[in-house]
């Protein structure tokens, strides 16, 4: 007998006004799957999590989460799943295991469950000497690390993970990262990542390219930088408006402008370099060879890059304000 999937979408639509933040969107993600969407700013990331996490109703199209469908079953849905959202929404003057507590309480976590359940989440988020403290003398990766350890409090089925380094320096990611790691090894519990970090996607088992509501592309990381197929030769030179011209003239090639360099795609770029400089009579002042990333992959199915720009997210929310969502329906 086959295991149902933890998620599963098709045809999912949802628009504000004429704008249609998710179009279409069809996918389905395996029990104990890390996976992930990313895209930019605006891309309708956070906007599809809130609909898997009931938050938001779809214009149109159906989804369902731990067997559940997110409209019409949404108290079973709510009681299978965990949420860390973009901005922090812990409680600043109450101390760690007080945070907890409030959760545990709020999810209907028997009297006699909780201490047996959070003493091992504070313990893996390194948190354990620290759980009289009030949460506002922690770090912004202390707080990121209680944040996933109250999602998984309740024993979800599946967690989602909307940017959840945002705004933290590269050491303190990686640490929540390798905490996350963790979790997947003891909790085996199904995660959905939304990112607009190709480093971060590439830790997924399976990630979907998402640009402007639509999935464009899905597949694991290494399928994927396969299908752009070449290597990318990145240059540059003492005249690089020359330089382009002569090398799709003498060696067949289209060179595109990124940043202030030339990049050329083709299939073996160690055999590649030495062509270059037989072709060009001009000074060349460095050479990179790159094999294809996730970046490359975001260029070849939407045709621009994953650039971190400000987008159009009209869903911003706070502890407050997801209590009184749940508390309405």
């Amino acid at each position: 007998m086959h295991e149902r999937p933890a998620i599963e979408v098709e045809d999912l639509v949802r628009r504000f006004g004429r704008f249609a933040a998710v179009d279409g969107m069809s996918f389905t993600v395996g029990t104990g799957e890390l996976f992930g969407i990313l895209g930019p700013n605006g891309a309708g990331k956070s906007t599809t999590i809130s609909i898997l996490c009931t938050l938001l109703r779809p214009t149109a199209g159906t989804a369902r989460v731990a067997g559940y469908d997110v409209t019409t079953e949404r108290d079973h849905v709510r009681s299978r799943i965990g949420v860390v959202f973009q901005e922090e929404t812990l409680d600043e003057y109450l101390t760690a295991e007080e945070n907890l507590r409030f959760h545990a309480v709020m999810y209907g976590v028997p009297a006699k469950a909780i201490r047996p359940r959070m003493m091992p989440l504070l313990a893996m988020a390194g948190l354990e000497e620290r759980r009289k403290q009030d949460v506002r003398y922690f770090s912004s990766g202390m707080k990121r690390r209680l944040e996933i350890a109250r999602g998984l409090l309740h024993t979800p089925e599946v967690l989602f993970l909307d940017e959840p380094t945002i705004g933290l320096d590269p050491h303190t990611r990686l640490h929540v990262w390798d905490y996350v790691a963790e979790v997947r090894a003891r909790e085996r519990t199904t995660m959905f990542l939304s990112t607009h970090s190709p480093g971060e996607a590439e830790r997924c088992d399976r990630i979907a390219i998402m640009n402007e509501g639509r999935i464009v592309a899905i597949d694991t990381p290494d399928a994927l930088k396969a299908s752009v197929g070449a290597d990318t030769v990145t240059l540059t030179t003492d005249d690089d408006a020359r330089a382009a011209a002569q090398l799709e003239d003498r060696l067949h090639v289209d060179v595109a402008r990124r940043h202030d360099r030339l990049a050329v795609a083709v299939p073996d770029g160690q055999v590649f370099v030495p062509k270059i400089f037989s072709a060009l009579d001009i000074g060349v002042r460095s050479v990179d060879v790159r094999r294809p990333s996730l970046d490359d992959v975001f260029i070849k199915y939407t045709g621009h890059e994953l650039l971190d720009a400000d987008g159009d997210n009209p869903l911003q929310y706070t502890e407050s304000s997801v209590m009184r969502a749940l508390r309405s329906h």
